[in-house]
């Protein structure tokens, strides 16, 4: 089984595929919607990307991408994300002057970084940054990244678990051209629109409380070619094939002028 990802190897993305699926080839993509694109074309039998962190937020491009593609949702996993400082073997950690990693991963370890009283330069990919240091020779410069992207390319971890905040997870969801029937615990996601109207999020968010569904997440996104309209993507527990779920998106559908279900998948247990 092939499954795309965003990133280089040894990328936070590859490492997920690797704890969430028993057996799979990681292919390694250039972008999200490179990600998407081939799974369409069958290239990949599914994808692993990306849709929130717990620290920086949703990743707002990929919520575009499953609604821009006719693709399903079929699972979710938690990665807990330890940032290691990595750098040129033999040298010690004293010696670095400049950090460079993904923007984000720059940012989450940024007490860190203060106090070795280093300077930080963005670059495009945090297993990347390491792939960059190797090809630089710059023995003063560290980068932020995994323990595999370290192992990878044959450098050294200067120090572990560099993140300023140890509850660092990134949900990922899988998708494939198929749906599937969750057989466990589900979660279903979904994504409508609005009129705009007084009270019409209260009302379509009420079919829900009246039924006893608990919602996990709420995301809006800008309508492409509408100003200030709205796409509102939902999360909530159960399968769109259980009664009172069915029941909530048939009075749903009363309201929305679109309404799209995403996928039922079996929730991801830490």
């Amino acid at each position: 089984m092939k499954v795309a990802f965003q990133g280089e190897l040894g990328a936070y993305s590859e490492e997920a595929g690797y704890g969430y699926f028993k057996a799979v080839e990681m292919v390694p993509q250039e972008s999200f919607d490179a990600v998407f694109s081939s799974v369409v074309s069958g290239a990949c039998q599914s994808g692993l990307v990306p849709i929130e962190n717990s620290l920086a937020g949703s990743i707002h491009q990929n919520y575009d991408l499953l609604l821009w593609h006719k693709l399903h949702i079929v699972g979710e996993y938690f990665l807990r994300v330890r940032h290691c400082l990595i750098g040129f073997p033999g040298v010690d950690k004293s010696e670095i002057t400049r950090v460079i990693s993904h923007p984000q991963a720059l940012g989450q370890c940024a007490g860190t970084l203060r106090e070795l009283g280093v300077k930080s330069e963005p670059v495009y990919d945090t297993a990347g940054s390491v792939k960059m240091l190797k090809a630089s020779g710059e023995r003063t410069t560290a980068a932020i990244a995994s323990k595999r992207a370290a192992d990878i390319y044959e450098m050294q971890v200067l120090q572990e678990s560099i993140e300023d905040n140890p509850e660092n997870y990134t949900r990922f969801l899988e998708i494939a051209q198929q749906p599937v029937i969750p057989k466990s615990k589900a979660k279903t996601s979904i994504v409508f629109t609005l009129k705009n109207t007084p009270g019409a999020l209260f009302k379509a968010l009420s079919v829900f409380a009246l039924r006893d569904i608990d919602l996990t997440k709420i995301e809006s996104r800008p309508l492409a070619g509408k100003p200030w309209e709205y796409l509102f993507y939902v999360d909530f527990i159960g399968a769109a094939d259980t009664d009172s779920v069915r029941r909530a998106l048939e009075h749903l559908d009363e309201y929305a002028l679109m309404l799209r279900v995403l996928g039922s998948y079996p929730r991801f247990k830490r």
